[in-house]
Formats: C-alpha cells, structure tokens, sequence
C-alpha cells in the first residue's frame, strides 16, 4: 500500500473555528507569517490558501466584509485589479505554472469555504495535473510544504 505524507494537513482537521469570520480574525493577527499573509493593502489582502489546491494557491480576500463584487467601490476595485496582476506575475515568476485558475466562488453551494467574506483564488495549474487522486479517491497531493511557498512568494509581496 503507498502512503502520501502530508502532516501539516492535519491542522485543517483539528484547528479551531473560532467564533465569527475566519478572515476577519485572520486580519487581526499581528505575526503575518503565522497566518500567511504575503501582503496587506489599504482594501485587500494577499494570503496563501492553508489548504490549496496546488502549490502557490493564494487568495486576494476584501479588509472589509464584503458578500458581493456589486458592493466593491471604486478604490477598492482599483486596488482589486491591481493585485491580482501583481499575483499573477509572482506565481507566474515563482512556479512557471502553464495556465492559472482566478475566480471567487459566493455562497456555500458554489464552493465558498469562508461564505459572506469576498476573496478571489489564484490557483497556479500544470499539464496533467490533474491525476487519479483526485479523480477517485477526492485526495489532492501537494508536494510543497505551506512555510516554502510563503518564502518563495513573499520577496513578490514586499514593498
């Protein structure tokens, strides 16, 4: 039987809830390491997804509690499309991926892991991919430890 290792997966299973919006109390974090944030912005942040989808998967999430993309003003749209091609030239820089995935998903039943706070996923994606693990048994492998991808993306991030 093969086993795939992947212990920093575990913090998913047993980490605390907590009470109120994860990213809400995520932005109150002073140690920006500890919680990934690779960037904080007047009207957005920049962090890694804890549990991606491939390696280099960072989210561009609202400071504010925002639902919809109706509600983004004019400042924060601006800063919005700002950063998310600053995202695409780190990950394009730092992981040379073939294509890349960005989008957001609004509510529960399109797949919003934190439902009623606005942030959009940049997920960096490779020719074939995609394989058998994810197909049969819904097991995603990722072969780069949290703690690298912070340090190979944050010189992107500084100011």
């Amino acid at each position: 039987m093969d086993r795939i290792y992947a212990p920093w997966r575990s913090r998913y299973f047993t980490m605390e809830k907590g009470e109120g919006c994860l990213f809400c109390r995520i932005q109150k974090e002073e140690n920006d390491s500890t919680v990934g944030i690779l960037y904080r912005g007047k009207h957005w942040f920049v962090i890694l997804n804890m549990f991606p989808y491939t390696n280099g998967h960072i989210m561009v999430v609202a400071n504010r509690h925002l639902e919809s993309i109706r509600e983004i003003d004019a400042a924060e749209g601006q800063e919005l499309i700002a950063l998310l091609a600053r995202c695409e030239r780190a990950l394009d820089e730092a992981y040379h991926p073939h294509a890349l995935n960005t989008g957001t998903n609004r509510g529960e039943a399109a797949g919003a892991g934190v439902v009623g706070h606005l942030h959009f996923h940049l997920v960096p994606r490779w020719n074939g991919d995609t394989n058998f693990m994810t197909a049969l048994a819904d097991i995603r492998v990722i072969s780069e430890d949290i703690e690298k991808s912070f340090k190979r993306l944050s010189p992107y991030f500084q100011e």
